[in-house]
C-alpha cells in the first residue's frame, strides 16, 4: 500500500463563501485563509508572514487578497505577491477540492508531536502532586497551556479557566489552605500576570503554596518597550519566594522541581515566567522530574530543652488554655486529645474557626474582634496558655500579658510581635504527640467544662434576642446566621470574605466540623466566591461548599459566577446585601468623619444568578430564611441566596 501522505478535510458548505470573498476556515490543526475568485476556491496559509496578521480576516481589493494588519497583496489564489521583489514572501497554498458535500482541502498528513519544554515542565509539574490549575488562555502562553491541555486529556490535571486572573490566584490559594498543597495558576505576560498579585499575597501572607506560571514575550524584544512586556522578576520580587525565567538552555525539569519545593517547603509563592519562543522549544529526550530522593519529613522535633521547659510550665498549670490558630488546621485530633488530658478550653483565632467544634465540651468559639465572649472569658481566666499555629496579630486577640507556651514550625514566627516565655521551634503534630506522652498522669487542673456550657447558654441566650432585632430595614446578622448553622452540613467548606457580613459570621455561626477558608492577613475583598472555586476543585465532589460575602465583596468578581455555571460547580453563595460598605461606613462613624462614597448601587443579585444559569432566591423576610438556603444547598450547580440585610444590625 503506498503512504498516504495527504489528509482532506471538508472546511465549508457549498454555499458559505461568496464570490470574491475570504474566510478563515480549520483543517485539522491547520488555520488557512480560504477564498472564492473568480469561480475558484483557494487555500492559503492564514499568516501573512511580515506581521503574522491573520489574512482570513482580511479583503479581496482590486483583485488581490490585502493583510488587514499593514496591507500587503497577494493573488488570492497563488499566493503570490504582486512585487516581483517580495517572491520569498509568498504564501503557501493547499489543494482545494469542490465535492458534493462541501469544500474540502487537503494537508500533508500530521506528523506526532514534538515533545516540548512546555511538556518536560508540564509532566514534572504533575509528577510532583500539582493536579489544578486556575487561569486565562491568551496570546503569550499558548504553548504552555497546549502542554497543560496534553496532561488534562491524560487524565492527570485539571484546568479550570476564569474570567479574571485575580480569581485564579484566590481560587489556587484557598485550594492551598484547604489541602496544604499547591495548586497552579496561569496567565499571559503584562497585566494577565500583574493581575495575580493580591490573591499571590494572600496566599503569600497566610503560609499557602502556590505556583503562578505567567508568559512572557519573545527574550530577544526583553527590554525594549514590546507590547505587554513588564518585568515580571520586578513585578513579583517581594511576593514570590521564588522566581526564575525559563530559558532556552535551562535545566527544565530542575526548574519545575526547584518551583514546587520552594512552595511546599516554605509554604509560599512559587514562580516561573516562560518566554513566548522557549514554550515550544523541542526537547524530545529530556525526561521529567519527580519528587523521589527530593524530598524530606517535615516532622521537626523541638530543642530538648524547650521542650522540657514548655511540660514543667503546663505541670504546674490549673488553668490551662489552649488557642490553635490556622497553622494547626491538620493537628486537630491529636491538639483535642491533649486539651482532653489537660482539662484544657480550646480557643481559636478567626482563621482557626471550625477547628474544634463549638458542641464540643471543652470548645469554646473564636477568640478576638469576630469572636464569642466565652473564648475571651477563658483566656482571661487562664493561668497558662498554649498557642499552636497562631500569631499574635492583633486581630488574634491573644492577650500578651500572659505565660505564653507558643509552638510553630517557622522559628521567625516565635515571639515576633513581643517575647513569649516559651518559644517551641518544631512541627505541632510531633510537638503535640510528645506532650501528650509527658503530661499522661503527669497534671491536676481543675475541670472547667460546666463552666464552659455554662457560658454557652449565656450567649445563646443573648444570640436569640438578637434574633429578634428589627428596624424595618432588613435583616439581622444573628437570624441569618442562626438559619445557616441550621441549615449547613457538618462537613462543609465555608469561604467567606471581609466587613461586617464576616464579623458576624464569626460571632454567629456555630461550628461542627465545618472547615473555613478566609484571607487572613491580608483581608482582601472579593476573596470568598473565588475560593469557593477553589475550594470546589479541591473538596467539592465529597463535601458541600458555601460562601458568604456582603454586595462589596461579591462585586469584586461577579462574573466568576458564570465560572461556576460552565464548570457546574457545586457552591452556594449567601449574599449580606444592604447597598453598602458598611464597615468602611461604620468606621468612618467611629472616627467622627462623614460617612462618604460607601453606597452601592446593585443589580437584583437573585436574577442575575438566574441570568448566568444558576440558582438565585431573594430573601426579605426572617421566615423565609431557612427554606430558601436548603432550596439553594439542594440545587445541582451554583446558586445565590440573596438576603436584604441591616447594616446596622450586626
Amino acid at each position: 500500500m503506498p503512504e498516504i501522505t495527504t489528509q482532506w478535510y471538508r472546511v465549508l458548505g457549498l454555499d458559505e463563501l461568496p464570490e470574491s470573498r475570504v474566510k478563515t476556515v480549520v483543517a485539522g490543526h491547520k488555520s488557512l485563509a480560504l477564498t472564492h475568485y473568480k469561480g475558484q476556491y483557494g487555500a492559503l496559509d492564514n499568516r501573512c508572514p511580515h506581521q503574522g496578521g491573520p489574512l482570513g480576516e482580511g479583503s479581496i481589493e482590486n483583485g488581490l487578497l490585502r493583510c488587514p494588519w499593514h496591507g500587503w497583496d497577494y493573488c488570492p489564489l497563488t499566493g503570490k505577491s504582486p512585487d516581483a521583489l517580495d517572491v520569498d514572501d509568498a504564501l503557501a497554498t493547499f489543494p482545494v477540492e469542490v465535492r458534493a458535500d462541501g469544500i474540502y482541502v487537503g494537508l500533508p498528513v500530521e506528523q506526532p508531536h514534538t515533545r516540548t519544554v512546555s511538556d518536560v515542565m508540564a509532566e514534572t509539574m504533575v509528577n510532583w502532586g500539582i493536579t489544578h490549575v486556575f487561569g486565562m488562555v491568551g496570546h503569550s502562553n499558548l504553548g504552555l497551556a497546549d502542554a497543560l491541555r496534553r496532561q488534562e486529556v491524560q487524565g492527570k490535571l485539571t484546568y479550570i479557566g476564569i474570567r479574571h486572573e485575580g480569581a485564579a490566584a484566590f481560587a489556587a490559594s484557598a485550594y492551598a489552605k484547604l489541602t496544604g498543597k499547591p495548586a497552579a495558576c496561569l496567565t499571559i505576560a503584562g497585566p494577565g500576570a500583574t493581575n495575580l498579585l493580591t490573591g499571590m499575597w494572600d496566599a503569600k501572607v497566610d503560609r499557602a503554596p502556590i505556583l503562578a506560571l505567567t508568559g512572557q514575550v519573545n527574550s530577544q524584544v526583553l527590554g525594549t518597550g514590546n507590547f505587554q512586556e513588564c518585568d515580571l522578576q520586578a513585578a513579583f520580587s517581594g511576593v514570590a519566594a521564588w522566581s526564575q525565567t525559563v530559558l532556552s538552555h535551562s535545566q527544565h525539569a530542575e526548574l519545575m522541581t526547584l518551583a514546587v519545593k520552594h512552595a511546599l517547603l516554605e509554604r509560599n509563592v512559587s514562580h516561573l515566567i516562560f518566554p513566548d519562543e522557549v514554550q515550544m522549544q523541542p526537547a524530545v529526550d529530556v525526561p521529567a522530574s519527580n519528587p523521589a530522593g527530593r524530598m524530606t519529613p517535615l516532622q521537626i522535633a523541638p530543642p530538648p530543652e524547650s521542650l522540657l521547659e514548655a511540660i514543667d510550665r503546663l505541670k504546674q498549670s490549673r488553668r490551662p488554655v489552649i488557642i490553635v490558630g490556622h497553622g494547626a488546621r491538620f493537628h486537630m485530633p491529636a491538639i483535642t486529645e491533649l486539651a482532653e488530658l489537660l482539662g484544657a478550653p480550646i480557643l481559636t483565632t478567626f482563621k482557626g474557626k471550625g477547628q474544634i467544634s463549638d458542641r464540643h465540651p471543652l470548645g469554646c468559639g473564636v477568640l478576638g474582634r469576630s469572636g464569642t465572649p466565652i473564648a475571651s472569658w477563658f483566656m482571661n481566666e487562664a493561668d497558662v496558655l498554649l498557642v499552636l499555629g497562631a500569631s499574635f496579630s492583633n486581630h488574634t486577640g491573644i492577650y500578651p500579658g500572659k505565660p505564653i507556651i507558643q509552638v510553630d514550625f517557622d522559628p521567625l514566627a516565635l515571639g515576633k510581635f513581643h517575647p513569649v516565655e516559651v518559644p517551641v521551634w518544631g512541627e505541632i503534630s510531633v510537638v503535640v504527640e510528645q506532650l501528650n506522652t509527658a503530661l499522661t498522669g503527669q497534671v491536676d487542673t481543675e475541670d472547667v467544662r460546666s463552666q464552659i456550657q455554662d457560658h454557652w447558654t449565656i450567649w445563646r441566650t443573648e444570640k436569640a434576642r438578637r434574633e429578634a432585632d428589627d428596624r424595618g430595614q432588613g435583616l439581622n446578622s444573628a437570624s441569618i446566621f442562626a438559619a445557616m448553622t441550621r441549615q449547613v452540613s457538618a462537613d462543609a467548606v465555608i469561604a467567606v470574605d471581609v466587613g461586617n457580613n464576616t464579623y458576624s459570621f464569626g460571632r454567629y455561626f456555630e461550628c461542627q466540623a465545618q472547615s473555613v477558608l478566609m484571607s487572613g492577613y491580608l483581608g482582601s475583598i472579593g476573596f470568598a466566591f473565588p475560593a469557593a472555586m477553589g475550594a470546589w476543585a479541591a473538596a467539592g465532589h465529597e463535601r458541600r461548599i458555601i460562601s458568604v460575602s456582603g454586595d462589596g465583596g461579591f462585586g469584586q468578581y461577579l462574573a466568576e459566577f458564570t465560572t461556576a455555571v460552565k464548570y457546574q460547580m457545586n457552591i452556594t453563595h449567601i449574599l449580606l446585601h444592604n447597598d453598602q460598605l458598611g464597615k468602611i461606613s461604620k468606621e468612618q462613624r467611629a472616627g467622627e468623619w462623614d460617612v462618604w462614597q460607601t453606597s452601592l448601587h446593585n443589580p437584583d443579585f437573585s436574577k442575575y444568578a438566574q441570568n448566568c444559569g444558576g440558582f438565585g432566591i431573594r430573601v426579605t423576610q426572617q421566615n423565609e430564611l431557612d427554606d430558601a438556603i436548603a432550596q439553594a444547598l439542594t440545587h445541582q450547580g451554583p446558586a445565590l441566596v440573596e438576603i436584604m440585610s441591616d447594616p446596622e444590625l450586626i
